[in-house]
């Protein structure tokens, strides 16, 4: 059943504090995916304090051209799920890839970080990269290593030096 007037630009305002709330979002087919299992996507996607988001291609169109975004979301193929990320810019991509992973009837069609378009190959690439989180206990790691290594050295050689006299 086509949408009214009034539920049209209700919608479109929507998308619309989304988009200026949004530190990214991921653009994907979900044609064919089973309502349950976009249910728990979605679920997924609140607990990471992002929001799955199904729309319309002209609405979607309209809302980025009103926030000065040069996408035409109807030149993206299928079914559009919007993957909002609030939390950070990697979150949904991340999310939405592993789903893929899982469910082959999702397919990432591209992302927005900002204004800037990433195309589906490097939407994923996104994907792949360490969270920040991940990232962050690295670099508090990777200091560490060097200290307990120096620390074994000495311990063997105090071990070594005992054993001698």
């Amino acid at each position: 059943m086509p949408l009214t007037k009034e539920e049209k630009q209700k919608a479109l305002e929507e998308l619309k504090e989304k988009i200026d709330k949004q530190k990214s979002i991921v653009f994907t087919d979900f044609t064919g995916i089973k309502v349950k299992d976009l249910s728990n996507l979605r679920k997924k996607i609140k607990e990471e304090n992002g929001e799955l988001k199904v729309a319309k291609k002209t609405l979607i169109s309209l809302a980025l051209k009103e926030k000065n975004i040069a996408l035409d979301a109807k030149q993206l193929k299928g079914e559009l799920a919007l993957g909002f990320g609030y939390k950070d810019e990697v979150s949904p991509f991340k999310l939405l890839y592993d789903f893929s992973k899982g469910n082959d009837k999702l397919k990432i069609l591209g992302g927005l970080i900002g204004k800037e378009f990433y195309d589906s190959e490097k939407s994923i690439e996104l994907a792949k990269m360490p969270t920040r989180e991940e990232l962050v206990a690295k670099l508090l790691f990777a200091p560490k290593v060097p200290i307990f290594s120096i620390f074994n050295i000495l311990q063997r050689s105090i071990s070594i030096i005992n054993i001698n006299h």
